[in-house]
């Protein structure tokens, strides 16, 4: 179920791009089609994915249960909303103009919250262990550490994202909506780059381990990959948070998959090329 969830918010994602071909207008401002677009993309992804590696963390049916529903039901509620204030074309964030506006401004922000408490608590059973709770014994190391370094950016993206809605909303209520804008721009590379670590890591300890590698040094692959990954979100948010112009959210996560698809290529051609050599000999 949480699986079909994620691919309709990818449906959603691409349904707007039609809308902004056909429609036209900016692609960035507070009221523009990137938002349901970029929404969709986000959070669609975000629910496939930790639908996907919640079967590497040890938890009951359950509470895996509950934590994926409640992670889909408040995507889900993030896009819709996003998209509802695009439709009407006024802003989704920071819009405290009518009663109306600060109530979907207000459910975005407990939608938010809501987000960060599942990710904390996958989290933190990722990384738990002495009761039986441990990541299940048959998960390789490369993969463990994928996971939790995953996870780890993960919760770090929704503490950018809080940032950005805890500070705009203040300045929003101050009357400096265009200032509240601008912060959270600032923000949104950083929040960007360490959003989909989740995903990436993951998969690539998923297709290191279709190179016929052994664990040892696909662990050292992924280390490599997890340490490089670190020095791009550090370097793309103090980037941020000086304000260096150049950088977008578009480009933070070009280079944050970078760092991660260039090795799993590597590796990959390395270990295909080494399969055929030992064929032909």
């Amino acid at each position: 179920m949480h699986y079909r969830t994620g691919l309709l918010l990818l449906a959603v994602a691409g349904f707007h791009l039609v809308v902004l071909v056909v429609d036209g207008g900016a692609w960035d401002g507070p009221v523009s089609w990137r938002k349901p677009i970029t929404f969709g993309v986000s959070f669609g992804l975000s629910v496939l994915t930790l639908t996907w590696i919640s079967g590497f963390v040890r938890l009951g049916d359950r509470a895996r249960r509950v934590l994926l529903g409640v992670f889909a039901a408040a995507s889900v509620l993030e896009v819709g909303l996003t998209s509802m204030q695009a439709w009407r074309g006024v802003p989704s964030h920071f819009n405290l103009e009518t009663t109306f506006d600060t109530v979907v401004a207000r459910l975005l922000a407990v939608g938010g919250v809501t987000l960060i408490v599942v990710v904390v608590a996958l989290t933190a059973a990722a990384f738990r262990a002495g009761d039986g709770s441990e990541m299940p014994a048959e998960v390789p190391a490369d993969m463990r550490l994928a996971v939790r370094a995953g996870l780890v950016a993960l919760v770090a993206s929704m503490a950018f994202g809080a940032a950005m809605i805890a500070r705009g909303l203040t300045l929003e209520g101050a009357g400096r909506r265009q200032a509240a804008y601008e912060l959270a721009g600032s923000l949104r590379p950083a929040h960007a780059v360490t959003m989909h670590a989740v995903l990436l890591l993951p998969a690539l300890a998923w297709l290191l381990r279709r190179s016929a590698r052994p664990v040892a040094e696909r662990l050292r692959l992924v280390r490599i990959a997890t340490g490089s990954y670190v020095v791009c979100a550090v370097l793309v948010t103090v980037a941020s948070v000086v304000g260096f112009g150049v950088l977008t959210p578009a480009t933070a996560a070009a280079a944050s998959a970078a760092v991660v698809v260039t090795p799993a290529l590597a590796a990959l051609a390395i270990g295909v090329g080494g399969r055929r050599t030992a064929d032909r000999l």
